[in-house]
């Protein structure tokens, strides 16, 4: 017995803990707030400068502009970008349902703004395809309820001059058109609703940057973006169809707007405009052409191939001279005024009408300049502030509302010509505005016989990139499933219900896979590599050696409410027994045993059973008797998951096994130390997988040393 008791005191007891934690004294929340206000409002002269200049970045690049060295680059990419603009902003106002003016309007002043404001050297903000089908739907369902006729090239029955008769109207539309002093025809009543729809967009970009909300862009994954994008891309796609063909049919407004309108085309193809077709088909096989041409021989050519120009031109001139409208009755896009449209505060009394939809808006608006900015910037080599550019993207839209623009975002395929071009810095911006304005100024008038079969043809032929991102779905799938459904799923979703719906529900689904990973995580039984120390995956690789009676189990999750019974019983799987049924075996041994004893002349028989049966079940089905919890891959433990970790300790302590808990990081730590249920749960951290392992063995050892000499 003595022996024993020496050899017990002789063994080494591993030290668990070998580092200290800091103590963290907490600071009162009221004297935090008292110092950040104090920060944030000190006034100097040095602050004021610094702020301003934070505000308009344009003041710390543009004094070391080197002229020499960039100005060439500059200038042409501006100017591609400028020819490039014209008929893009021109033929996306179909899209966006007012007239052509508006989205020249929206080039100009967004160039200008973001040149003041923007941190990114290569983006190119202005019309966006997707804003400005978001948009369009906005403004149509807007004027489809206040009483306007949906064909947009019908004048309205009941009216005079194109003005709207107010007796038409319904009782709730009349109250905001006599409010705002309106007698609108539908143009002018569309381009009130996209500027008010605009000006919130800003507001709430505007918000979201004061607030610090840019984490909001967090949720939007890129497959679920790209999905997004894909299925807008059908919708545009479909509204620009009847172009194509010359029908007059109004947009479908509500769910399922794709099918409903492919109905309507068929149902209504034997009025096509074979005159609006024939150009259509011309258009696009010379579009396509040229973006191949491009596509194959960007290397050789220096500049973009001015394509869209050369078929606008040679449409305009081809439909003036022909007299394709007045012979054939092809719709052109009719009278663009040269000059500027006297400023206006956007209407207050529709905003209350549109301020759910400037959400969706303002959030996709910001997710594409931010991550377009980041993607550029890091290729290029240089850093861009997030914040600021919320800040930028929202003034984009707040200014030009007041001057009759529409939202506006970052375009992917401008931002590409510009890095292709040898862009060096928003200066290419200010050219691209100029190249705008004279065609504001000047040549505006020339486009009034340009077909809108044409503006369809260069909207649709710039989808493109987006659709053929269903070549990468099968990459994507081997990639990583789950990304691929939530391409998949956003991408239906955008298409077949609606746009804003199929941004909710890209988002929720993206969050529900998430959810689905941390329900199904991967579990595992660890082994130890020869005589190293470090402890694998059984089943992920060789010549592993799991301890002697000792189960040492990862759980690669966090471990939080949802998802600890998923823990609890992938643990019962993975060593073989769970605690409760093992206590309810032994209570019915046990009972069989104290009935075998009543017989009197059985009794020395059955404790002889009942001594081998209990011995027999410890040892047959405890095949270990210690359990460690590998932590390492568990990031956060919540209130449920601690009790759950510690409703495991009690449980199998109950049957003789220990429980013990390696590679905690602090906040897990933390988590288990304000549970406060069991109070030696701090003897039972480790922080190595092995010192773990150490321990129970040396602790079994000295059990086993202590029930040998105690018989």
């Amino acid at each position: 017995m003595d022996g024993a008791k020496a050899n017990m005191a002789a063994a080494p007891e591993p030290r668990p803990w070998l580092l200290e934690r800091r103590v963290r004294r907490h600071t009162p929340a009221l004297s935090v707030l008292r110092s950040k206000l104090k920060r944030e409002l000190a006034c100097s002269g040095p602050r004021v400068r610094a702020t301003l200049s934070g505000f308009f970045p344009v003041v710390h690049w543009l004094p070391k502009y080197k002229l020499r060295e960039y100005v060439w680059g500059d200038v042409m990419s501006g100017l591609i970008v400028g020819i490039i603009l014209i008929p893009q902003a021109i033929a996306y106002c179909l899209l966006a349902g007012v007239d052509p003016i508006y989205g020249l309007y929206t080039s100009f002043f967004s160039n200008i703004i973001y040149f003041f404001m923007g941190t990114s050297r290569h983006v190119s903000v202005g019309i966006f395809s997707l804003m400005s089908l978001m948009v369009g739907q906005v403004v149509d369902r807007h004027v489809f309820l206040a009483g306007f006729e949906p064909y947009e090239d019908s004048a309205l029955p009941g009216s005079w001059n194109g003005t709207v008769v107010l007796s038409n109207l319904s009782a709730q539309y009349q109250g905001s058109m006599e409010l705002m002093d309106l007698q609108c025809d539908r143009h002018c009543y569309a381009i009130s609703i996209a500027a008010a729809l605009t000006f919130l967009v800003g507001i709430y970009q505007v918000l979201m940057a004061v607030f610090r909300l840019g984490f909001v862009s967090v949720y939007l994954s890129a497959p679920m973006l790209d999905g997004f994008a894909t299925g807008a891309s059908f919708t545009i796609l479909t509204v620009q169809a009847k172009y194509l063909l010359g029908l007059k049919i109004p947009r479908h407004q509500g769910y399922g707007s794709v099918l409903v309108t492919w109905i309507n085309i068929f149902a209504n193809i034997h009025k096509t405009n074979f005159c609006d077709l024939i150009t259509s088909a011309i258009c696009i096989a010379v579009l396509v052409a040229g973006k191949e041409i491009q596509d194959r021989y960007k290397d050789r050519l220096k500049i973009p191939l001015p394509t869209e120009l050369v078929v606008v031109a040679v449409a305009t001139l081809g439909s003036h001279f022909g007299d394709l409208s007045g012979q054939y009755g092809s719709s052109v896009s009719g009278h663009i005024p040269t000059g500027f449209i006297p400023p206006k505060v956007p209407s207050f009394h529709l905003m209350h009408r549109v301020a759910l939809d400037a959400i969706p808006l303002a959030v996709i608006s910001f997710a594409f300049t931010v991550s377009l900015s980041e993607m550029f910037a890091k290729k290029n080599g240089y850093t861009v502030r997030p914040n600021q550019e919320m800040l930028a993207i929202g003034f984009c839209n707040i200014i030009p509302s007041f001057f009759h623009c529409f939202t506006t975002s970052a375009a992917l395929a401008k931002t590409m010509v510009k890095d292709s071009t040898g862009c060096q810095t928003q200066v290419s911006s200010l050219v691209s505005a100029l190249v705008v304005l004279l065609v504001l100024l000047f040549f505006a008038p020339i486009f009034y016989a340009l077909q809108k079969c044409v503006l369809a043809c260069i909207i649709i032929v710039s989808l493109r990139g987006a659709l053929r991102k269903f070549r990468d779905v099968p990459a994507l799938w081997r990639a990583s499933r789950a990304d691929a459904l939530v391409w998949l799923v956003a991408m239906a979703a955008t298409a077949l219900i609606s746009v804003e719906l199929g941004l909710l529900v890209g988002v929720v689904f993206t969050m529900l896979c998430m959810v689905f990973r941390t329900q199904n995580p991967k579990v595992s039984l660890l082994g130890r590599a020869s005589d190293s120390e470090l402890y694998e995956d059984l089943e992920e690789y060789r010549d592993l050696a799991a301890p002697a009676r000792i189960r040492v189990f990862r759980f690669q999750a966090p471990l939080y409410y949802a998802n600890t019974h998923v823990f609890l019983r992938s643990l019962y799987r993975a060593v073989g027994m769970e605690p409760f049924l093992e206590l309810t075996r032994r209570r019915r041994v046990e009972k069989k045993a104290e009935e075998a004893e009543d017989g009197e002349e059985a009794a020395a028989k059955s404790q002889s059973q009942n001594g081998e049966a209990r011995a027999d079940l410890i040892q047959r089905d405890l095949e270990f008797h210690s359990i460690v919890l590998d932590c390492s891959a568990t990031p956060f433990v919540d209130s449920a998951g601690a009790a759950a970790l510690e409703g495991v300790v009690k449980d199998f302590r109950e049957v003789g096994v220990g429980v013990l808990l390696a590679g905690c990081n602090a906040s897990v730590v933390d988590a288990l130390s304000r549970g406060k249920k069991d109070k030696n749960m701090g003897s039972l951290l480790f922080h190595t997988v092995h010192a773990a392992v150490l321990h129970a063995t040396s602790r079994a050892a000295a059990e086993c040393t202590l029930g040998d000499s105690q018989v």
